[in-house]
């Protein structure tokens, strides 16, 4: 049975037809598995469908009422191994991947023993320790996801799959072509299951899609796609055959449509008959999967009624059990509430030489580069994505001469699609690798500012610390060289509001290459954000293996009469004001925080308790910043140290514009760096 592109397996239009004729290839002990697992699915969605209504599921629940084929007959041929990646409708492939219905029940409940442990309910179930890698309330993540898992098992050399299941919807969403095109290029050994139920909420996907025949797609990257009957088991058995051997033997990924529909509303209590009517939905009832294929199994003797009704009795109480299990199963502790947002760091960071023990100066994107060098050769798990970053070296220069060393598997140039390496970025590292994606300039990445905030920084919490997300994201920050607005960003404020995050700023090549290692070595998403003015600045750099921990401030200087934590490039300026203030008898202790996601308050509190006054000088604009947030907190926790107001100095609220002139006005300067000080001191 070959795939051709764009091969049809069944009618598109209407409701599949039933057949009875028995399928080449499938043994009759996996005809009757493959009834059992379609029965679990039905069973438990019903029963829980029947607690939603009872109050026992608290949130959303929806349902995979009529859709049971297309799971069952793709995770038939997956092993424990092999990975799933699914959207909000993900009770159905959970089951098929191997869950307990007790486990999905407990979820849907709330319950210490579901499957995300309470965290998830029905949009957001995890159990990878089966390969089932998590559901998504946001449509798309999973497609790019699953390119995460494929380059994973590319990296490994393993023969694993990697299976993302979604929507008619997601094939509208910028992360089907973003996906799509990466597994190509790429030949990721990923299979891509769109479910067309022909409605993504209410639309219906014939309004929705200029071309709504999903499997035509393909062509356009160059992969087989096969629309198929999606109510017909048999032949979503076949073609996943056929597409999980294509990709286990390095021939790249598939497209697969299946044609089917949801008998059941869109989540439980919603109205249903305001996009459609009761009549199409009776109709599609009558072609339901399961009894067609029940029908086949009795027409061409594969079983008798007694040996399915046996099976029909034995997951009845399966799912029985399974309730009374999850009914009876405790809350979550409230005092767990805000566990797991952070790995338990695996290694203490290793002995810190200071910075003047070494005479040896390099540029601060070399120590960048040596840390990545010396990481890499050390953890054949670590791969660098972006743009310019293969034999080029990167933008600036960031992975220079690793790609002769390491070749373009682990040095690999990407299309210009942000969100999408990024969120290969996160299914890679839910499968064991270590992604660094280089992003260049901080401006770019906030295409993917989804997929850092709603999936890289969750992931270790909605799965209950079973994920860890070893993800490094960098590139650039700052204002500089006319780059004007697109290239002049600084961001850090933003990412410093979302736990699950690590956000560092360094400002030295000794700091930015301690805590690079660190973010090489550590369980959690690191936003590294390198000042662009000062990439080429030089300083002492150790040759010897270090780390610097995050959330550690450094003291630049000490003093007494006032505290600077000067951020970033600001660090600079402002240490280049000290030794002039110092002849004033104006004695300054500087505090750069190296990280903003930790912040170490500690460190600039015992200063305010020292110098009784805190100037804070940020190059990033006031609202709503990080400089606000030093304030407050030092206003709460150390306010009676204090002998002045707080005061801040910032760049002007305002997008970066291009001339030199206006450029320079929007950026605190030396002299009102230097005049804050001078009149601080005096209040």
């Amino acid at each position: 049975m070959s795939i051709t592109t764009d091969k049809k397996r069944a009618a598109p239009k209407g409701a599949p037809t039933s057949g009875n004729t028995k399928s080449p290839g499938i043994s009759e002990d996996q005809l009757l598995s493959l009834y059992r697992a379609m029965l679990v699915i039905r069973l438990t969605e019903e029963e829980l469908a029947r607690c939603h209504a009872r109050g026992l599921v608290h949130g959303a629940c929806h349902t995979y009422v009529g859709q049971e084929a297309v799971a069952t007959g793709v995770c038939a041929h997956l092993r424990k191994e092999d990975v799933v990646f699914s959207t909000h409708r993900g009770h159905g492939h959970a089951l098929a991947k191997g869950a307990h219905p007790r486990d999905l029940m407990a979820e849907l409940f709330g319950r210490q023993t579901g499957l995300s442990r309470g965290r998830g309910g029905s949009m957001h179930l995890f159990s990878p320790e089966i390969g089932m890698m998590g559901t998504s309330g946001i449509v798309g993540p999973c497609i790019l996801q699953a390119c995460g898992g494929g380059y994973s098992f590319k990296v490994k050399g393993t023969d694993n799959v990697a299976a993302a299941f979604f929507g008619d919807g997601a094939s509208n969403n910028g992360a089907f072509h973003e996906g799509l095109n990466m597994a190509s290029i790429w030949k990721l050994p990923a299979l891509f299951i769109c479910e067309n139920n022909q409605f993504a909420t209410e639309v219906p996907n014939a309004y929705a899609a200029g071309n709504p025949n999903v499997a035509s797609r393909a062509a356009a990257y160059g992969m087989p796609g096969i629309e198929v009957d999606g109510n017909d088991i048999r032949a979503i058995f076949a073609v996943a055959e056929e597409a999980v051997a294509r990709a286990r033997s390095g021939d790249g990924p598939t497209l697969i449509e299946c044609k089917t529909y949801r008998t059941r509303a869109h989540a439980e209590g919603m109205g249903d008959f305001g996009y459609r009517t009761k009549e199409d939905v009776e109709a599609w009832k009558t072609k339901c999967p399961i009894q067609r294929l029940r029908k086949s199994i009795l027409d061409d003797g594969t079983a008798s009624a007694a040996e399915l009704d046996a099976i029909d009795a034995e997951v009845q109480t399966l799912v029985l059990e399974s309730r009374n299990f999850a009914e009876k199963s405790p809350w979550p502790e409230p005092t767990t509430a805000a566990e797991h947002i952070y790995a338990v760091p695996i290694r203490r960071a290793s002995a810190k030489p200071q910075a003047s023990s070494s005479t040896r100066e390099l540029t601060y994107t070399q120590a960048t580069t040596e840390a990545l060098t010396e990481e890499m050769a050390a953890n054949p798990h670590i791969f660098v994505m972006g743009e310019g970053i293969g034999k080029r070296g990167g933008n600036f220069r960031t992975t220079a001469g690793l790609y002769d060393i390491h070749g373009p598997v682990r040095l690999c140039d990407t299309p210009i699609c942000e969100r999408g390496f990024v969120g290969l970025a996160c299914g890679a590292a839910m499968t064991g690798t270590r992604p660094v994606i280089d992003f260049m300039f901080a401006d770019f990445v906030l295409d993917s500012v989804g997929e850092i905030i709603n999936q890289i920084a969750k992931m270790q919490y909605m799965s209950s610390g079973r994920l860890k997300m070893p993800v490094l994201l960098r590139g650039c920050v700052g204002i500089g060289h006319s780059a004007a607005t697109h290239h002049s960003g600084n961001y850090y404020a933003m990412y410093a509001q979302v736990p699950g995050l690590r956000v560092v700023v360094p400002s030295t090549p000794y700091d930015a290459k301690g805590l690079f290692k660190r973010a090489l070595r550590c369980q959690d998403p690191v936003l590294f954000l390198e000042p662009r003015e000062l990439m080429n600045i030089k300083g002492p750099v150790p040759a010897e293996d270090y780390e610097i921990e995050f959330g550690q401030a450094s003291i630049v200087r000490e003093g007494k009469d006032l505290t600077v934590v000067a951020i970033g490039r600001m660090a600079h300026v402002t240490a280049g004001l000290l030794d002039q203030l110092a002849k004033e008898q104006i004695s300054v202790e500087l505090i750069d925080p190296r990280t903003v996601l930790p912040l170490d308050t500690q460190t600039i509190l015992k200063s305010v308790a020292k110098t009784g006054r805190l100037l804070i000088v940020d190059e990033a604009y006031a609202p709503c910043s990080v400089g606000a947030e030093i304030a407050a907190q030092i206003a709460d926790m150390g306010f009676d140290d204090l002998d002045a107001p707080i005061r801040r100095v910032n760049g002007l609220f305002t997008p970066t514009p291009y001339s030199p002139s206006l450029e320079k006005a929007v950026v605190p300067s030396v002299d009102e760096v230097q005049t804050a000080i001078r009149e601080l001191v005096r209040e």
